[in-house]
């Protein structure tokens, strides 16, 4: 049938129904589920999942995490990590949580852990919160020293620093990890293939970033989930279990590097659909 024949047909009142039906229902079913912000089904099941990444990577690194979660439906959505000071970050990160519709669960890994305490205190549709490899920083305590508060670190002499003059015109140094040591330092159990382009496309962080003391922590009013990778190079695994306990958050030990959500995105889904399923 041609496309004027077709529009012949539409012009009767019984035809024409039909076809504004029809496109009522496809423009629904196309529309609703597709935003997780503004919008989207106040009806939803299941909460949002906001994923904020740390340093030295980008949101590309929960990328299996993401599979697995919009496979079992659940909106996801990967937060760009600016990477430049604590306050900043967390600020942004706020203002992408209040265009979400819903109840959210808020996933942070490495620094990002510190990002999401920031931003979550105070936002009421946050309704757990999960640390993956991750900072859970009392209020006044910097990455750095919760890094350096039990042996096991050593990304201190892995880093390359590079001098950088801010957005205010003062002077700071963006970090990287040095790409001949990326693999052992920050993804000892993913393949070296996939190491050696994470070295060179990973986000540095401001030293700046990570020596702000953190606000008052959101997860002292949010419960909490924590995932503790046993073969971190970065954070200590003491350190992580020290905070987890401090937090009194439920807690799960993997062996895993610090990229834990790029060499065990399963395991890493699973805590954070653990932290889902208790919220209604």
């Amino acid at each position: 049938m041609n496309r004027r024949s077709l529009y012949r047909r539409a012009r009767t009142p019984l035809s024409l129904m039909a076809t504004v039906g029809v496109a009522a229902a496809l423009l629904a079913t196309s529309v609703a589920p597709a935003s997780a912000g503004k919008g989207s089904s106040s009806h939803s099941r299941k909460p949002t999942v906001v994923l904020v990444h740390g340093a030295f990577a980008d949101s590309t690194s929960w990328n299996g995490v993401v599979k697995k979660l919009k496979r079992d439906g659940y909106p996801v959505v990967a937060a760009a990590n600016p990477l430049r000071g604590l306050s900043s970050d967390a600020a942004y990160l706020k203002d992408l949580l209040a265009d979400i519709d819903g109840p959210v669960v808020l996933a942070g890994h490495s620094y990002g852990g510190s990002v999401i305490s920031n931003a979550a205190n105070g936002v009421d549709n946050v309704k757990a919160l999960v640390y993956i490899a991750a900072f859970l920083p009392e209020k006044g305590e910097s990455a750095v020293e919760l890094s350096g508060k039990f042996p096991g670190s050593t990304l201190g002499e892995a880093l390359r620093p590079v001098p950088i003059t801010q957005p205010d015109g003062s002077q700071g140094a963006d970090l990287y990890i040095q790409q001949d040591k990326f693999h052992h330092q920050f993804a000892a159990d993913v393949p070296e293939s996939t190491t050696d382009i994470m070295a060179v496309t990973q986000r540095p962080v401001t030293s700046a970033a990570l020596e702000e003391g953190a606000g008052e922590p959101a997860w002292k009013a949010i419960p909490s989930w924590v995932l503790v990778a046993a073969e971190d190079l970065n954070i200590p695994p003491k350190a992580q279990t020290f905070m987890a306990e401090r937090a009194k958050a439920h807690t799960v030990e993997v062996r895993a590097s610090h990229a834990v959500s790029v060499s065990r995105p399963h395991d890493v889904a699973q805590i954070i659909q653990d932290a889902a399923r208790t919220v209604r």
